[in-house]
C-alpha cells in the first residue's frame, strides 16, 4: 500500500481543465493514490466519476479511494473509502467490505486515531497541518508537532493533509508521516508532473 502521496480531486480548482486530465498527469508523474472527493455530486454522478478514475488508476497501478461514500466506492470497484468522524463508523464499514478493501479515517486526535486503527482503519489522514482553504475547519492548524502526536499514537501509516505544498512536504516526513494528501497543490498546478515529483521526493527513501 503506497500512500506517499494521495491526490484529492476538486473540480473547481482543476478548472478549466477536467479532473480526469489533472489526475492522468499526476498518475503519469508517479502519484500512487487518488481520492475522489466531490461534495456537490449526486450518487450517480459520483459513481460515473469513480468509474472513470478507476480506469485511470488501474492503468497506472495506483490506488483509488472515494471520500465519504462507501456505497459508491464499492459499486465502482474502488480500492477503498476515506471516512471522517461524521461518516459511517470505521467498524461498521469494516464489517461489510471485502477483507482487502482499504478504509482510511480522518482525525487530528491521537485517541480517535488509536480507536480508528483498532476498528480497522489502515491509515489515518491527519490535519489540517498547515491550515487549509479547501475545507471549513476555521483557523485550525495543528502544525508538524500535532501531526507527530498522531504518528506516535498509532502503528498504521499517518498521512499529513491541510495546506501541504511541494515546499513544506518535507516537514511532514520529518514529523514521521508516511505521506502527504493534497488538493490545491496538484489540482491548481500549472505543471502537475513537476509538483507531484517534488511532493513525492521527501517520502521516497
Amino acid at each position: 500500500m503506497d500512500l506517499r502521496l494521495i491526490v484529492i480531486t476538486d473540480r473547481a480548482l482543476a478548472a478549466p481543465r477536467a479532473v480526469e486530465d489533472v489526475v492522468r498527469a499526476a498518475l503519469e508523474a508517479g502519484a500512487p493514490a487518488i481520492q475522489l472527493r466531490d461534495k456537490s455530486a449526486d450518487a450517480r454522478a459520483l459513481f460515473d466519476q469513480a468509474r472513470a478514475l478507476r480506469r485511470l488508476t488501474r492503468a497506472h497501478g495506483a490506488l483509488l479511494f472515494v471520500n465519504d461514500r462507501l456505497d459508491v466506492a464499492l459499486a465502482a470497484g474502488a480500492d477503498g473509502v476515506h471516512l471522517g468522524p461524521d461518516d459511517l463508523p470505521v467498524a461498521a464499514a469494516r464489517r461489510v467490505v471485502p477483507p482487502d478493501f482499504l478504509v482510511g479515517f480522518s482525525t487530528d486526535e491521537p485517541e480517535l486515531a488509536r480507536r480508528a486503527a483498532a476498528d480497522g482503519a489502515v491509515y489515518i489522514g491527519c490535519g489540517a497541518v498547515f491550515g487549509t482553504s479547501t475545507k471549513d475547519v476555521g483557523n485550525q492548524r495543528i502544525g508538524p508537532e500535532g501531526l507527530r502526536r498522531v504518528v506516535e499514537a498509532v502503528a498504521v501509516p499517518v498521512i499529513g493533509i491541510g495546506g501541504v505544498t511541494a515546499d513544506n512536504a518535507a516537514e511532514l516526513a520529518r514529523a514521521g508521516a508516511a505521506g502527504a494528501a493534497v488538493v490545491g497543490a496538484v489540482m491548481k498546478a500549472p505543471d502537475v508532473a513537476d509538483v507531484v515529483r517534488r511532493l513525492l521526493a521527501p517520502f521516497s527513501h
